[in-house]
């Protein structure tokens, strides 16, 4: 049985780091989509009023698509790894906005790209959009008061069956509320 795990969220809500250290502990190779965008060449541009990498989606899926074939035990993280097909399981890593501006922030993002990042996570974006592909396989873990390793062992105990994980429980909308 192969074990593919998608692990998406907003940016700065602990993907890498959580999925790099997920990987060491179960010994299983980790796709890094961005990553994966960059070196097959899927940018199609940069959005110049928000500073990002446009990426070919559906060229990332198909790509992502071969290597999951040939793989039994994967992670898969980023961002844009909601919007690909083929994850046993997607986990949405959660984080409140008033912490994950703190983070935003210390890496340097530009008002408007925080903000943007602030709303899309209290409307719980990243979660919206998964429904889509994976309806009853997405999970959400809050991680605002989480340090990386408890992360990792809550996604190792969610992993092996030990946990469970919900979907739809977090509720950020406070945030949206007060802040528009």
């Amino acid at each position: 049985m192969s074990n593919i795990i998608f692990i998406s969220g907003t940016p700065c809500t602990g993907k890498t780091t959580v999925s790099e250290k997920l990987s060491l502990e179960l010994n299983w190779e980790l796709v890094k989509i961005n990553d994966l965008a960059v070196s097959n060449n899927l940018v199609l541009g940069i959005d110049e009023d928000k500073g990002y990498k446009i990426i070919d989606i559906d060229a990332l899926d198909k790509t992502l698509s071969e290597i999951i074939s040939s793989s039994e035990n994967l992670i898969v993280e980023g961002h844009l790894s909601h919007l690909c097909c083929g994850a046993d399981k997607l986990i949405i890593l959660r984080c409140r906005p008033e912490i994950l501006e703190k983070r935003l922030d210390s890496r340097k993002y530009s008002d408007a790209k925080i903000h943007e990042n602030l709303e899309a996570e209290a409307l719980g974006v990243c979660s919206a959009e998964s429904l889509e592909i994976y309806k009853n396989n997405v999970y959400e873990l809050d991680v605002t008061d989480l340090s990386i390793n408890d992360v990792v062992s809550i996604l190792l105990d969610f992993i092996s069956g030990k946990k469970e994980l919900t979907f739809g429980e977090i509720d950020f909308m406070d945030w949206l509320l007060i802040h528009q």
